[in-house]
């Protein structure tokens, strides 16, 4: 390992790797990808929310969204609803599918969390985290 260039880019790729493949690999019996169980976990903190509103919220640009949604619309994870003021707008429920496996879904991205960070101390996952979301926030 001495070799690997001191590249942050480099750095946060591979982080990206290891977090993105625990988590994929957890989620294969219920069929969903990443981005799905990101979505859903989007609805359950904000249930109802238009596709824009939750694209704002997750910082998912709308072509990425709209094909992510439409996917879990056909696998019976989420249901649109016309909004009741505005028919042209569409809102975004989590289905029963989804609520009755919920907890689960969310205890499982949690263990993944836990996994990830095992060999951090206390204090280094606060810092860690803060500084991601230094990272994040700052456009």
């Amino acid at each position: 390992m001495k070799n690997i260039p001191d590249c942050t880019f480099f750095f946060l790729a591979k982080a990206h790797q290891k977090a993105h493949g625990l988590l994929k690999k957890e989620l294969i019996p219920y069929g969903l990808t990443n981005m799905q169980h990101l979505i859903l976990e989007g609805l359950w903190y904000q249930e109802g929310t238009t596709a824009a509103e939750l694209g704002k919220l997750l910082i998912l640009d709308k072509a990425t969204l709209s094909g992510i949604i439409d996917r879990l619309g056909d696998g019976g994870w989420i249901e649109k609803r016309p909004d009741e003021s505005d028919k042209r707008v569409f809102r975004l429920y989590p289905s029963k599918k989804a609520n009755d496996l919920k907890k689960e879904l969310i205890e499982l991205r949690i263990r993944g969390n836990d996994l990830l960070l095992e060999d951090f101390t206390m204090e280094e996952k606060i810092i860690f985290k803060r500084l991601l979301r230094t990272l994040f926030l700052e456009d």
